[in-house]
C-alpha cells in the first residue's frame, strides 16, 4: 500500500482484539524456547517485539484493511508422501505461493541486492506483506506478464472508519476521481505509487496492477531508510511503515517466520485467500469487491379470483388486489466531510533554505525546508508535501529516491531528506507541491560542482634523480585533500614545465612514454584514487643534465611542484697507493 500521514483508526475493535490474542499465542507458541517444533530455536530479526518509532510520514497503508488469518502452528513444509489427490494439511496449503507470485518476490529480492545490499531483504518478507495485503494477488489470480485479473481495490479512503486522502491520481489507478483506494496485490495507494512506483518486469510500465512492479516497489520502500532487514529494529521499523499498527507488525512477522520455515510453488489461481480482514472482513469481502445490496423484498402472489355467491347472476367475481410496488431504494447522500489541514493550505513559502551546493560524490550539508500556509500566512501543521527532483543529474535524496513526502509539523514546516550528488555536474531543480491540492509550490536551484582538491603532497620524500639517458628509479606519488579530508577521484594534470615562472611544457629533460613509447611531457585526465592517492607513470631522462620542474595541478586548485634532477654520477675517486716503496 502506499505512504500517507495520519495513524490508522481503531476499527473493527473486536476482530482486531481477537485477531490480536491469536497472534499472541501463536507469538508464544512460536517464540525460543516453546515446546514443540521450534524447541531451542535460537532467536533471530523477526520476533515480535514491542514497535520501535517510525520515521516521520505515518504508516503506508492508507488505512485500507488488510487479512488478519494467521499462519498454521504446524510446519509448512509438504509432506514428501503428498501425491495428486491426497488431501493436504493445512500447512502445505497456506505455505503454497502461487508461481508468478512467488518469482515475483524473488526476482525483487535479488534486484534489490544489488541496488541496496545493506538492506538485506528477503523474499519472505515480500510473501508475508502479500498474504495479509491481498492473499497472494488473491490466490495468483495474474495472467502470464504477473498482472491480475481484475483490479484488486481497498475500500475508498473517505475518512469513513479510515483515512481520509482526496483523490490524487484522478481515477487512473483506482477509477475513484473522488477519493484514493489502495491498489494491486501490495495495494498501493496513488499518491505513494506516483514516486515509488517501480518497472519490475521490463515492459516499460509502473503498474501497481502488476505483481512484478508492485514487488520491487515495495522492496524499495522498506528498504528506503537505510533499514537493515537482518536486524530487529531495521524489519520492524520497515514494516510498521507500511501499516503503523503493532497488531499488523506481529501478523507480518509470524507470517515472515512461517515461509522461512519452508514454502512451496503452486500453479496460478490456485492458491489459498484468507477470509477475515481487519474491518470485520470475515464475510467473505475481499478488496476491490462491494457487497451486492440486498434485493427488494418480493410480494407474494395473490390467490386466483373467485366467484361471489352474493353477486347477482352468481357469476361475479372479486376484485384483484393491486399488489404493492416495492420502494424505490434512496441512494444514501454522502457526508460532507470537513475541511482537513490539505483544504486550507494556501501556498507554499521556503523557510530559510541555504545555499544548496556540493561536489559530485557528496551529501549536501544544507536541507530544503517548505512551510504550508494559510492565505493569511498561518502555518499548517499535518500536510504531506512531496518534494521531487527533475533535470539532468543522478542526484538523489538519501536512500536513493528522487521523491520523498514528508508531513508538515505543528510549525507547518516539512524538512526534505538530505540531497545526495551523483557524479554528473551542474545544476538540478527539488520542487515542493502539496499532495492532494494544487496550490503555490515551491522550486529550489542545487549545483553539482566537480571533485577538487585544496592540498597536494608527495607521499616520500626521496630525492628524484637519474643519469642522463636512464630512467628514474622512484615514480611520483601524491596525496590530494580537500578542507583536511581524503579528495577521491579528483582530476589531476602532471606537465614539465620550463621553470617556476614559466608554465609552459618543456621541449628537453625528463618525459614520460606513451602507449606507443614516444615522449610526452603533459598527462591529462588523471584521476585520484578512493584513498585521494595518485602515483604517476614512470620518468625517464634525455641526454640533457640539469634540474627539472614537473607540476602537478588538480580541479579546485591544488597545486605541487616536484624538483627533478638529471646529472651524471661522479666519476669514483683513485685508490690510494699502498705506503712505502721497493727498494
Amino acid at each position: 500500500m502506499a505512504a500517507h500521514f495520519g495513524r490508522r483508526l481503531r476499527k473493527g475493535a473486536a476482530t482486531t482484539a481477537v485477531a490480536a490474542v491469536a497472534v499472541a499465542a501463536l507469538s508464544a507458541s512460536q517464540a525460543p524456547g516453546a515446546t514443540g517444533e521450534d524447541q531451542g530455536r535460537h532467536e533471530a530479526a523477526g520476533a515480535a517485539t514491542p514497535a520501535p518509532d517510525t520515521a516521520t510520514g505515518g504508516d503506508a497503508t492508507g488505512s485500507s484493511p488488510y487479512y488478519t488469518d494467521l499462519p498454521p502452528l504446524n510446519s509448512p513444509n509438504p509432506s514428501p508422501s503428498s501425491a495428486i489427490g491426497t488431501p493436504v494439511s493445512r500447512g502445505e496449503a497456506e505455505a503454497g505461493i502461487p508461481a508468478t507470485v512467488l518469482d515475483a518476490y524473488k526476482k525483487a529480492e535479488t534486484e534489490l541486492r544489488a541496488a541496496k545490499p545493506g538492506c538485506n531483504l528477503p523474499w519472505q518478507l515480500l510473501a508475508a506483506i502479500g498474504k495479509v495485503e491481498s492473499g497472494q494477488a488473491r490466490g495468483g489470480r495474474v495472467d502470464a506478464n504477473g498482472t491480475t485479473l481484475g483490479r484488486i481495490l481497498g475500500p475508498q479512503l473517505d475518512g469513513n472508519g479510515f483515512a481520509l486522502i482526496p483523490d490524487t491520481d484522478h481515477g487512473a489507478y483506482d477509477g475513484n476521481s473522488r477519493y484514493d483506494q489502495a491498489v494491486g496485490p501490495l495495494q498501493f495507494i496513488p499518491s505513494t505509487w506516483a514516486w515509488a512506483g517501480r518497472d519490475g518486469n521490463a515492459d516499460g510500465k509502473k503498474d501497481p496492477n502488476n505483481v512484478y512492479d508492485a514487488a520491487l516497489a515495495a522492496g524499495h520502500y522498506l528498504c528506503r531508510n537505510d533499514w537493515d532487514m537482518s536486524t530487529d529494529h531495521g524489519l520492524h521499523s520497515a514494516i510498521l511503515s507500511y501499516n503503523n499498527s503493532q497488531d499488523y507488525l506481529n501478523l507480518v512477522l509470524n507470517w515472515l517466520q512461517y515461509y522461512r520455515k519452508g514454502s512451496h510453488s503452486v500453479p496460478d489461481g490456485t492458491g489459498t485467500v484468507p477470509s477475515h480482514r481487519s474491518d470485520h472482513g470475515d464475510r467473505g469481502t475481499r478488496p476491490g469487491r462491494t457487497p451486492t445490496p440486498s434485493e427488494p423484498p418480493r410480494t407474494t402472489p395473490h390467490s386466483e379470483p373467485r366467484p361471489n355467491p352474493g353477486h347477482p347472476g352468481g357469476g361475479g367475481e372479486s376484485p384483484r388486489p393491486t399488489p404493492p410496488k416495492p420502494p424505490t431504494p434512496t441512494p444514501p447522500v454522502p457526508p460532507t466531510p470537513p475541511p482537513t489541514n490539505t483544504d486550507i493550505v494556501d501556498h507554499l513559502e521556503d523557510a530559510g533554505t541555504a545555499d544548496l551546493t556540493t561536489m559530485a560524490g557528496h551529501a549536501f550539508t544544507e536541507r530544503i525546508g517548505t512551510r504550508a500556509e494559510t492565505k493569511a500566512g498561518k502555518s499548517v501543521g499535518k500536510v504531506r508535501v512531496r518534494f521531487t527532483i527533475t533535470g539532468d543529474t543522478d542526484a538523489t535524496f538519501t536512500g536513493g529516491e528522487t521523491v520523498a513526502t514528508v508531513a508538515t509539523d505543528a510549525k507547518g514546516l516539512a524538512l526534505a531528506p538530505a540531497l545526495q550528488a551523483g557524479e554528473k555536474t551542474g545544476d538540478f531543480k527539488v520542487t515542493a507541491a502539496v499532495v492532494g491540492r494544487p496550490v503555490k509550490g515551491v522550486d529550489y536551484t542545487a549545483t553539482v560542482t566537480a571533485r577538487a582538491a585544496d592540498t597536494l603532497v608527495r607521499t616520500g620524500d626521496t630525492p628524484l634523480t637519474c643519469a642522463p639517458g636512464a630512467e628514474f628509479a622512484d615514480q611520483v606519488e601524491v596525496k590530494a585533500t580537500y578542507k583536511a579530508a581524503v579528495a577521491d577521484k579528483v582530476a589531476a594534470t602532471a606537465t614539465l614545465i620550463k621553470s617556476a615562472t614559466d608554465a609552459t611544457e618543456n621541449d628537453k629533460g625528463p618525459y614520460f612514454k606513451d602507449a606507443d613509447g614516444k615522449p610526452v611531457r603533459t598527462l591529462t585526465g588523471l584521476l585520484t584514487d578512493d584513498k585521494g592517492l595518485l602515483k604517476l607513470p614512470k620518468l625517464y631522462a634525455d641526454d640533457t643534465s640539469g634540474t627539472f620542474l614537473l607540476r602537478i595541478t588538480t580541479t579546485g586548485g591544488a597545486t605541487l611542484t616536484v624538483e627533478l634532477k638529471v646529472a651524471v654520477p661522479a666519476a669514483p675517486s683513485d685508490s690510494p697507493s699502498p705506503s712505502g716503496s721497493a727498494s
